[in-house]
């Protein structure tokens, strides 16, 4: 399948079409950084950097059939419940502008990704509705479906709502892909078997990349589990190693990326300080102002973080560290995104074999 690719990113929805056989013909992404990374690792796509509202009039070129796919995930910030949940934000409203480029280019099936809170809040029913009744009106039979890339070989536990649309069809591909998708689901990964196959932290393999200081929150958000509360100065939470990560924030590179106890990722059998020092306080043990973080407990790497979101080991990054963190946290897990690819394009070929017994 040919595919026209939206507010690609670092490229790790990308990844995932690719692994399925999808060859991105045109691609754009706003970040010039983010643009670059895109471009290092994907010389054959042809990237326009900028705003899609100034650029989709070349999309015009392929509006004979060319593309057989349209996919992306546009900005979520307007929906995120980590942000302002404004509807109004200009973010919010590239929605739009991906099923604009869906009305251009009549693919014979679009896929776009978003936050989960897009997927499940109330509020957003009626975007939500807007959504299906645009694509239906534009011949389209569309669908939506919160998935946990947890289930899909990624050590995250990252939901995100994607939106997916098949034109001209008479019987129900809902159902269909939900079977395509169960097909798809893995046994869950471990953080430590993702990050012990890494390089030692640093090295050149794996270099320090966040020296933001850890220290202990003077006032801790306490949450029944240690991994969920606020242990720590700013909002950079401790890993649960033998579990998977909680969503990945584009906001790391500072005091907001996770940590963990490079101790216990050696030896499984240490001491968790985590653990212990959350069971002090829940017992009332406040610690003293003295009291240091231990030498062990460390922020995480971009190689780790990539790794967590299942980047290729190899794949190259550019722009400062900070951007790089952002990049990241910013992208669709490549091993989520090549279920869906695999899952869709699965239900895409039994379209096209009704249609040609028919």
């Amino acid at each position: 399948m040919k595919a026209v690719s939206l507010f690609s990113g670092a490229g790790g929805m990308d990844i995932g079409f690719a692994k399925s056989g999808v060859t991105v013909i045109w691609a754009n992404e706003l970040d010039a950084d983010a643009a670059g990374t895109y471009e290092r690792n994907n010389p054959d796509t042809v990237l326009r950097q900028g705003d899609i509202k100034a650029l989709k009039k070349e999309l015009s070129q392929f509006g004979d059939g060319t593309i057989d796919l349209v996919f992306g995930g546009p900005p979520c910030q307007g929906f995120s419940v980590a942000g302002k949940m404004d509807p109004d934000d200009e973010r919010s409203k590239l929605i739009w502008e991906f099923l604009d480029v869906v009305k251009t280019l009549k693919p014979k099936v679009f896929v776009m990704e978003n936050v989960k809170a897009l997927g499940k809040l109330q509020r957003w029913q009626s975007i939500r509705e807007q959504i299906v009744k645009n694509a239906f009106d534009m011949g389209y039979t569309c669908f939506y479906k919160v998935l946990n890339a947890a289930d899909f070989n990624v050590p995250q536990k990252r939901e995100r709502v994607f939106f997916i649309g098949f034109h001209n069809v008479e019987f129900n591909v809902e159902n269909l892909f939900e079977s395509e998708m169960a097909k798809q689901v893995k046994p869950r990964i471990k953080l430590r078997d993702c990050l012990g196959k890494l390089p030692p932290v640093g090295t050149d393999g794996n270099p320090i990349t966040c020296t933001a200081k850890i220290s202990l929150a003077a006032s801790p958000v306490m949450r029944k589990s240690p991994y969920a509360g606020m242990l720590f100065n700013g909002l950079g939470r401790p890993l649960d190693l033998d579990n998977q990560a909680n969503t990945l924030p584009a906001s790391m590179g500072g005091n907001k990326t996770p940590v963990l106890d490079e101790l216990l990722l050696k030896n499984s059998d240490a001491e968790n300080w985590v653990l212990r020092y959350h069971a002090n306080l829940n017992k009332g043990k406040t610690s003293s102002v003295q009291e240091c973080v231990l030498s062990h407990i460390r922020r995480i790497t971009t190689v780790e973080a990539a790794a967590i979101q299942t980047f290729p080991p190899d794949y190259v990054f550019i722009g400062e560290k900070s951007s790089v963190y952002r990049q990241i946290g910013n992208a669709v897990p490549c091993n989520l995104a090549a279920a869906v690819a695999e899952a869709t394009i699965k239900v895409h070929n039994r379209v096209l074999s009704q249609k040609i017994s028919a």
